[in-house]
């Protein structure tokens, strides 16, 4: 997904920090007459997390937008533990 967030400058660092966690791409900022806006490709399953249990978001001064980019294969690491889930899932279902 295309993730764009808009904030106040004074949350520059925590949005710029979870903008460059690994699982996100090309990470890019910029600042407008004191506001910050941000963007990056993120997976879906990260998205949402930007801003929920952050300062930013607990203090309800941002917002963020996004937008379908690409299919992109996950992870081997990411599947693996996605079929763990469901696996795990199914099995209690059937208890």
């Amino acid at each position: 997904m295309n993730v764009e967030v808009q904030a106040p400058e004074e949350f520059q660092g925590a949005v710029v920090g979870q903008l460059n966690q690994p699982a996100r791409h090309h990470p890019e900022h910029r600042n407008h007459e004191g506001y910050l806006i941000a963007s990056a490709h993120v997976p879906l399953s990260g998205d949402v997390r930007i801003l929920d249990g952050s300062p930013l978001g607990d203090a309800g001064q941002g917002e963020y937008s996004m937008e379908f980019a690409k299919y992109q294969p996950v992870p081997r690491s990411t599947q693996e533990q996605m079929i763990k889930e469901f696996r795990e899932k199914q099995a209690a279902a059937k208890k």
